[in-house]
């Protein structure tokens, strides 16, 4: 009995232990959704240097000057949560993945935008929704189930690569959006 125990304690450690291990750097967006002819794949590191999962809400720090309300991720928390999404928005869903787990995603979300200047917004989804498991096994934010405002430096990447998309333009990020 104790070596069973012993077995699962073990392999219960190991499991938590490569989770934790798991916070680097995003290697990799793919952003998905109708309209699009291909998935957009966005795998620059400056440019994912910008969205790091595990920033923003759900992350605890003490380090001097963090705040977990900043913009950061691909939301800006600053914003709060909102009621209601206009039903006239577009929906992508955006898988977000790491290096030590490049071969699936480590988070997913909900991007929608419409077309002209209103801001997109963000949707982390909620318990009873199919990514919930997976993204509270990266963070628990807290605010699962809800919309924000979509951080502008999240917009002024993805927006055009997705508009690129649908007018036929090329997915490859701008040259520009190296020096970020």
């Amino acid at each position: 009995m104790k070596t069973i125990l012993g077995i699962a304690v073990i392999m219960l450690f190991s499991a938590a232990q490569s989770r934790l291990l798991a916070k680097g750097a995003t290697t990799k967006v793919v952003i998905e959704g109708p309209g699009l002819p291909k998935a957009i794949e966005i795998t620059d590191r400056k440019i994912l240097a910008n969205f790091n999962v595990w920033a923003g809400l759900g992350r605890f720090s003490t380090q001097p000057r963090f705040n977990a309300n900043a913009p950061s991720f691909i939301i800006d928390w600053s914003q709060g949560p909102i009621p209601e999404v206009p039903k006239v928005l577009q929906k992508y869903q955006v898988s977000l993945y790491s290096k030590e787990l490049s071969e699936r995603p480590i988070y997913v979300v909900y991007y929608a935008v419409a077309r002209g200047p209103e801001p997109g917004y963000v949707y982390l989804p909620g318990k009873s929704e199919e990514w919930w498991r997976l993204n509270v096994t990266s963070i628990v934010r807290g605010v699962e189930g809800k919309w924000f405002h979509a951080w502008s430096t999240w917009e002024n990447i993805v927006r055009p690569l997705i508009e690129d998309q649908l007018n036929g333009a090329s997915s490859k990020p701008r040259a520009e959006w190296g020096n970020l």
